[in-house]
């Protein structure tokens, strides 16, 4: 018989207890896990340090194969899964998949017969949807922004004009300063943007407003902090 592949929720806030954000059903599903597939190994044994196994296991016993922008051949992270395994797959912050290439593995595993269970967790991505007052019935994730974004940004705000559709993006934390400058200098003025930042921390930060309002106002300080950048030209 196939094995399993868990696709498992991590912390946004790696300082918090998990079970504030994970549920009962995680604990018991890593419980049984063989061996996880993670972005890195240092990542993988903090997550895992977080659980317990009632056979006797540690979070240093479990086998862990790394699948990132390094990793060449999927298959082989499978091979213990294609003999019977339950296997979990992590992403370093939140939920696999969005805006992380694990949907490959899901792929694979669905071609080989290998069952794929699903569990729900933080995303940082649902979460500025909820909290940024945006209406979320119609939305679009970009993943990261083009290095000279100015037209393409432009170009998904005639969009969400047309589709009456929030748009979502996001960067890397260096450079979140930089691209709320762009944002201001090239978007329409009434269009709402929304930054949410630091999401389920003590420092987590939401607001939205009008380009022409942010332009008013004291910019948060961004430096070096996940952000996720959500804007909408048809309220």
């Amino acid at each position: 018989m196939k094995g399993k592949l868990l696709v498992l929720p991590n912390l946004l806030n790696k300082e918090a207890h998990h079970e504030l954000f994970l549920s009962s059903s995680v604990d018991k599903a890593v419980s049984t896990m063989q061996g996880l597939i993670a972005e890195s190994e240092k990542e993988a044994r903090a997550y895992l340090k977080r659980f317990t196994f009632p056979d006797g296991r540690t979070f240093r016993d479990i086998p862990i194969e790394l699948f990132n922008e390094h990793t060449q051949e999927v298959d082989e992270l499978l091979d213990p899964l294609k003999k019977g395994e339950c296997w979990g797959l992590i992403s370093d912050a939140g939920l696999p998949i969005l805006a992380d290439p694990g949907h490959q593995l899901v792929r694979r595993a669905y071609h080989l017969g290998i069952r794929v269970h699903a569990f729900i967790g933080p995303s940082s991505l649902v979460q500025a949807l909820l909290l940024s007052g945006l209406p979320a019935q119609r939305f679009a994730f970009h993943g990261y922004l083009p290095r000279s974004p100015k037209d393409w940004l432009k170009s998904i705000e005639a969009r969400s004009e047309e589709e009456h559709a929030t748009q979502v993006f996001i960067e890397a934390p260096y450079r979140n300063e930089k691209l709320l400058a762009t944002l201001l200098e090239t978007l329409h003025p009434k269009t709402l943007l929304c930054i949410a930042w630091d999401l389920t921390l003590p420092t987590q930060g939401v607001e939205t407003h009008p380009v022409s309002a942010w332009k008013r106002r004291t910019l948060p300080s961004l430096h070096k902090k996940p952000a996720v950048f959500l804007l909408n030209a048809s309220v």
